[in-house]
């Protein structure tokens, strides 16, 4: 009698790539050599699909999934993804993320790397989480949405034409100290309270992108959204909120109210903008937001726990530079108090 050893051959697994050239700073003409490269091919078959249009990469995704596809990687930045995150929510079809984008917000969160040749050599590792997104008056994000100032920097940045931090610094540093606050109702499962807000943010992912941290305690996995209320502030007190959101601690700060919530629903005087995940949309004074829980299938990071998250050099830059203005509204601070002190004195001299 002979014996013979039966081995299971694993099934491959199948992947789109979902690319849009012309999305984010970052150049892709490396992209296919690279996934030829990096890309384990005797685990996974592949194939590259290019947009031509604003919602291309939906309608690619939507197909790949009908075709049972196992992964769709979205190539580009949060616009991308948005796109391609859509298409697949509730769905069998798992999303990555390969990061050239402008801010990458929820590759950064989930501690993707942001060198494209190591964010390929991750998918062969095939790591996949069942995580939550959000809806604003039906339309899905996965990282933020909001309104108010960051929803109009939001609009202000799409009319640009032109991607990068800069250019959303510039915007927000020529429009942030004529913005006016704005007054909201918002219910939620606790009751109904009013604000008078700078920006409301409903947060599922802990960053807008660039490592600028708007809920810093933020998570993925735990059915709740991250809400942060910015109450108005003066032009001294802008410095430190920056700051505070580059170094993960703007929930620490006086100006901010946060608290979790599985819905809200935010009532305003008039229509106006609102954004999701970085895109404007123009919507009336009614807004609900809400959370589903482990809607979608992400390939994450299995080392995303042991890794320092170290700050770039843009981050260091940003604290080196508001850290320098802090000091410098010290001063002010300090020599507004002597001339207050000078004048009392003044003022007794001359009985006063």
């Amino acid at each position: 009698m002979y014996f013979c050893t039966v081995y299971a051959v694993a099934e491959m697994k199948r992947i789109v790539f979902i690319m849009n050239p012309i999305s984010g700073t970052a150049s892709k003409a490396a992209v296919p050599q690279l996934i030829e490269n990096r890309l384990d091919q005797s685990l996974f078959e592949y194939e590259i699909r290019l947009t031509e249009h604003a919602g291309h990469a939906t309608t690619i995704a939507q197909q790949a999934a009908e075709e049972g596809v196992d992964l769709v990687v979205a190539v580009g930045g949060d616009g991308t993804v948005n796109e391609v995150g859509r298409a697949l929510i509730e769905t069998q079809t798992a999303m990555a993320i390969l990061p050239c984008g402008s801010g990458n917000g929820l590759a950064r969160h989930l501690m993707l790397p942001m060198d494209l040749g190591k964010a390929i050599s991750l998918i062969n590792r095939f790591e996949i989480h069942d995580l939550d997104y959000g809806t604003i008056n039906g339309m899905p994000f996965f990282c933020t949405c909001g309104m108010g100032f960051d929803a109009f920097i939001s609009m202000k940045f799409a009319e640009a034409g032109k991607r990068g931090l800069i250019t959303y610094v510039e915007n927000v540093l020529k429009e942030g100290l004529k913005y006016k606050p704005e007054t909201y109702e918002l219910e939620d499962e606790t009751g109904t309270k009013h604000y008078k807000a700078f920006l409301i943010s409903a947060a599922n992912a802990s960053q807008y992108g660039n490592n600028a941290y708007i809920a810093p305690q933020a998570s993925m996995s735990d059915g709740l959204l991250d809400v942060i209320i910015m109450e108005p502030f003066d032009v001294l007190e802008a410095p430190q909120i920056s700051l505070d959101m580059f170094n993960k601690t703007l929930d620490k700060n006086s100006k901010i109210k946060t608290f979790k919530a599985k819905r809200i629903h935010v009532h305003r005087k008039e229509p106006g903008w609102i954004h999701y995940d970085g895109d404007p949309v123009m919507t009336d004074a009614d807004i609900d937001i809400l959370l589903h829980s482990k809607g979608i299938k992400v390939l994450v990071n299995p080392d995303a726990d042991k890794r320092l998250r170290q700050p770039n050099v843009v981050q260091t830059a940003f604290t080196e530079f508001f850290n320098d203005v802090n000091m410098v509204r010290e001063n002010i601070s300090r020599q507004g108090r002597k001339v207050q002190i000078l004048n009392k004195l003044l003022l007794r001299k001359l009985n006063l």
